[in-house]
């Protein structure tokens, strides 16, 4: 078998990509367990706080782009929570083609129940960073993510 470390064009960034892999593993899987017990996927979860930081409505095309979710996801994601009574959605008065994804009472009431632990979750996950490493962190991710939406 080949010695795959000699193709590496770049041994730094593998280094880089497997630490961004293995700590957003971590963080995801520690920060979801609580909403998954409520019964709620982590990109459940972000929906429905998305959805409240807009004021409770938004394209579904917009939602899945802020989430980063593909189509597939965003609908299969959108349907469980229209079962379970937390959004609805209904075709856009404007352009027909296009979903409208609301905010239900109920999916406000269990954001008020779960977003304040997740919250300190959050805080907790990141203690051992100062606020400019903090700040650093989030500037390096979005530069990562803008060249790879660019590549894409």
């Amino acid at each position: 078998m080949a010695d795959l470390s000699a193709l590496l064009e770049d041994p730094l960034a593998h280094r880089a990509l497997d630490a961004l892999v293995r700590v957003e593993t971590r963080l995801t899987r520690r920060l979801a367990s609580e909403v998954e017990r409520r019964g709620l996927s982590a990109t459940g979860f972000a929906m429905l706080v998305v959805l409240q930081s807009a004021g409770g409505c938004l394209e579904l095309r917009t939602l899945r782009l802020r989430l980063g979710a593909s189509k597939a996801n965003a609908t299969e994601v959108t349907g469980t929570l229209e079962s379970r009574g937390l959004i609805r959605r209904e075709r856009s008065l404007r352009d027909r083609r296009a979903v409208m994804v609301w905010l239900t009472p109920a999916g406000e009431q269990l954001l008020e129940e779960l977003f304040p632990e997740h919250a300190r979750r959050v805080r907790d996950a990141f203690l051992s960073l100062d606020d400019t490493e903090k700040r650093e962190l989030a500037r390096l991710c979005r530069k990562l993510d803008r060249t790879s939406q660019e590549a894409a």
